[in-house]
Order: structure tokens, then C-alpha cells, then sequence
């Protein structure tokens, strides 16, 4: 049984990682010659490249990643996991974080998490069919003052209402369809 990791990539699709991946070994063999940086500190900025390239880390192009660099996938994947900045699935164009922290719990979070998913269609956290939409519930967005919080876009929406967060997400959407 084959796993994702060792499925053909088509070529079209690792013309991102090709580029990236041949940068990371000029980096590396001139880290390694040179005393710089080790193979294994150039991992977190290979990771963001991909992620930039692609939108998200496919696993079929990290596999490829690995067979091209030797860094282990399992390597790679503890990486991904431990930080949040990285994602191994699509994300919408637009990614709506809610907080549910104490603060914004408090003020009301829950009913505005499900206005935004009464909104964009979704049932719980990921992205809309149409990939219009990526929805996040997070812990602590950092700014309990303004609760409670959502960011859209990375732009900070405090004081937010079920009001406010249906209208945040319909003005979304006439923005595509404009």
C-alpha cells in the first residue's frame, strides 16, 4: 500500500518546489562549505517557501521535498505541526479567525462564531466548499480589550456582534461576486 507522500506528483506541480528546493541546496551546500547554517536550520525557511509557493503544504510535494533534500518527512512534519504558521490543507481566499478565549466567551464569542458559520456555510472550523472561506476558532487572538475579537484578513474587528459578523462576511462575498 502506497502512502500519499509516495504518490507520482505531476510534474506541472513541482515547478514551485523544484525552484525552491534547488535555492535550499545552493543555501545548504554554501552553509555546510562555508560553516554557516546546517541543513536542518534551513528547514522552517524551506517549509514557508513551499507554503507560499502552494498556498498550503501538499504532502505529495513534501514527499518529493524529501526524497530531493534527505530531510526526513517525519522530520518535516514535526516542524509543521509544531507550529501554527503552517498548514497541510487548502485555506479559503479569506481566513476568519474567532476567539474563544475567557474575554470573548464572555462577551459573546459563541454566537458569533455561529453567525460566521451560518454565513460562509460551514458546520465547524475549515474552509467553504467554494474556498471563499477558511474559518478558524483560536484560543486567544492576544487583544481581550477589544472582545470580543475576530480577524479577517489579518485585519483586527473588536467589539465585534453577530450583526457586525454577518455583514463582515456578506460584504466578503459581494466583493467576489463584484
Amino acid at each position: 500500500m502506497s502512502s500519499k507522500s509516495d504518490t507520482k506528483v505531476p510534474e506541472a506541480d513541482l515547478a514551485i518546489a523544484k525552484k525552491i528546493v534547488q535555492e535550499f541546496k545552493k543555501e545548504a551546500e554554501a552553509g555546510v562549505s562555508g560553516g554557516g547554517e546546517k541543513t536542518e536550520d534551513l528547514l522552517i525557511p524551506l517549509l514557508q517557501q513551499i507554503q507560499e509557493g502552494y498556498g498550503y503544504l501538499p504532502e505529495q510535494v513534501l514527499g518529493w521535498v524529501s526524497r530531493e533534500t534527505g530531510i526526513p518527512t517525519s522530520r518535516m512534519h514535526g516542524v509543521i505541526t509544531f507550529y501554527s504558521q503552517f498548514y497541510t490543507e487548502p485555506r479559503g481566499k479569506h481566513i476568519i479567525q474567532c476567539c474563544r478565549g475567557t474575554a470573548c466567551h464572555v462577551k459573546g464569542a459563541s454566537k458569533i462564531i455561529d453567525a460566521v458559520r451560518q454565513e460562509t456555510g460551514l458546520k465547524e472550523d475549515g474552509s467553504s466548499e467554494d474556498m471563499l472561506f477558511t474559518l478558524e476558532t483560536v484560543s486567544c487572538l492576544g487583544a481581550c480589550a477589544l472582545a470580543p475579537l475576530s480577524v479577517v484578513d489579518d485585519t483586527f474587528h473588536g467589539k465585534m456582534d453577530v450583526d457586525k459578523a454577518r455583514k463582515l462576511v456578506k460584504n466578503l462575498k459581494t466583493e467576489r461576486d463584484e
